[in-house]
């Protein structure tokens, strides 16, 4: 049976009514447009794909010529289990944007993915890639928000807070407002039972609802983050699935939050005070079946994992404007929030801003420690594997191991009594896309990203940096409104 065979009678044994068409655009966000499934035939499936208007999507094409397709990936077909019309199911298919020629369009995030891996095994470095991100995220009670001239605020309402201790949280069975008076301290979140851990319910129903998309999770745990913080980690991949598999999970949380009457948020810092939501990222190469990171050196690593950590290390700081893409990400990389500051690599070390998780020598790997939540996920997995690979190109060397508390070195380009010197990673995304503007071949000489690519990208941030640069902070009232 082809393959579109199988996606109709997939169709017809669960009745799906309607199919919705997923792609994802250069911030980031997941996009849909929903066509009945009688429209639906494999001609559609194979060939025709459907039609959108790219000018309405921010940063991709012009008015005038706006027409673009979205091919559906056939394998990522599932029945989504938040929709559904009288019974009737709704099935999810993930597209590539394309243009109306059929040719593949350069902005399109999971474009750039394919690209990277087929640049992969163009260098012969390795055949295979694979990727594992930690999404960490808050979920709240309620979030209230206004930015106007005359007025600019934002409240959380979360029964984990610390701050609601004194609040009345909800009725008891007698009507009475109570507060029941479990949650964790502030920094406090790490792996507390119920009922201190109040979204351990929560979080198993996510687990389920990504099985459903088959997206089978590996754990899930509150993190420290008092407030309402947690992790959930989805099975990993090669950078277009595991890509893909980073939408499903953000969706699937977003989605059982809502159905919990919360909302969750991967903003990496809502919180002021305490732990900011990063998206570690464990990454490995691999050839012939074979782990190409495993080796005797440092950690058991190869002599290709330290160069790949070394180019990673040398391009960190045009890596954050892609790895940590909003104004918000550099609130969380302050030292003291368990924040990878620091540009250095040690064994088991989480004040490095790369690590060397122990593992077996079938699964060595490197897990980089600054990326957060709010990076598109295609673009990140391919702008650090390209990082790595050109390490691993020019043999760059990643200096010594840092096998103690990074977070002691208090000043940039400070050594410590052991001698050793850390960079450090950008302190805001302005400084992040000045980086990138300028330290880019490691991106586009391999073909997967271009220069319209990048500087497209550069437009979209410079006019987030500008609208938060532009505004007044509660803070600078607090500091000089009386000076």
């Amino acid at each position: 049976m082809s393959i579109p065979a199988k996606v109709l009678k997939l169709m017809k044994d669960r009745k799906v009514a309607f199919v919705d068409f997923r792609f994802t655009d250069t911030i980031g966000k997941f996009h849909h447009i929903t066509v009945p499934a009688e429209a639906v035939d494999s001609e559609f499936l194979s060939s025709d794909g459907k039609n959108f208007d790219g000018s309405s999507i921010v940063g991709w094409r012009d008015i005038n010529d706006s027409d673009m397709v979205l091919r559906p990936d056939l394998s990522t077909a599932t029945v989504d289990p938040f929709m559904s019309e009288s019974g009737d199911a709704t099935m999810a298919l993930i597209c590539t944007a394309a243009l109306p020629d059929g040719t593949g369009y350069n902005r399109c995030p999971r474009s750039i993915a394919a690209k990277a891996m087929a640049y992969l095994k163009k260098t012969g470095v390795g055949d295979a890639a694979m990727f594992g991100p930690e999404p960490e995220f808050f979920v709240f009670d309620a979030v209230t928000s206004q930015v106007d001239m005359h007025r600019m605020m934002f409240e959380i309402h979360c029964e984990e807070g610390a701050w609601s201790s004194s609040h009345p949280m909800r009725e008891s069975a007698t009507g009475t407002p109570t507060n029941l008076g479990h949650r964790p301290l502030t920094k406090g979140g790490y792996f507390p039972l119920p009922p201190v851990d109040s979204l351990h319910e929560f979080r198993g129903e996510v687990c389920k609802r990504l099985k459903a998309m088959g997206v089978p999770a590996e754990v899930h745990h509150h993190e420290v983050g008092g407030a309402g913080q947690c992790e959930v980690g989805a099975q990993g991949g090669a950078p277009v699935r595991c890509g893909d598999n980073t939408q499903i999970l953000k969706y699937v949380v977003r989605q059982t939050a809502q159905e919990f009457g919360k909302t969750a948020t991967f903003m990496p810092k809502p919180v002021m005070g305490d732990n900011g939501s990063g998206m570690h990222v464990h990454q490995s190469i691999s050839r012939n079946g074979r782990s190409l990171f495993a080796g005797k050196l440092y950690g058991g690593l190869s002599q290709e994992a330290l160069w790949y950590i070394g180019g990673i290390i040398r391009h960190a700081r045009a890596l954050n404007a892609i790895t940590n893409p909003a104004t918000n990400s550099y609130k969380r990389l302050l030292p003291g929030f368990e924040a990878p500051v620091k540009l250095a690599y040690a064994a088991r070390n989480r004040s490095a801003s790369i690590r060397i998780p122990h593992s077996s020598a079938k699964s060595r790997r490197v897990e980089t420690r600054f990326p957060d939540p709010m990076a598109n996920p295609y673009l990140c997995f391919s702008a650090l594997l390209l990082a790595g690979l050109d390490g691993i190109r020019n043999k760059i060397d990643p200096g010594k191991p840092s096998d103690f508390n990074l977070y002691h070195i208090r000043r940039r380009g400070a050594r410590t009594d052991a001698g050793h010197r850390a960079g450090e990673v950008c302190g805001t995304l302005k400084e992040a896309l000045e980086e990138l503007s300028s330290d880019r071949k490691f991106l586009t000489d391999s073909g997967v990203f271009d220069d319209d690519v990048i500087d497209a990208y550069i437009d979209l941030k410079t006019e987030e940096v500008d609208a938060f640069r532009m505004a007044p902070h509660p803070v600078e009232f607090q500091m000089y409104y009386s000076n």
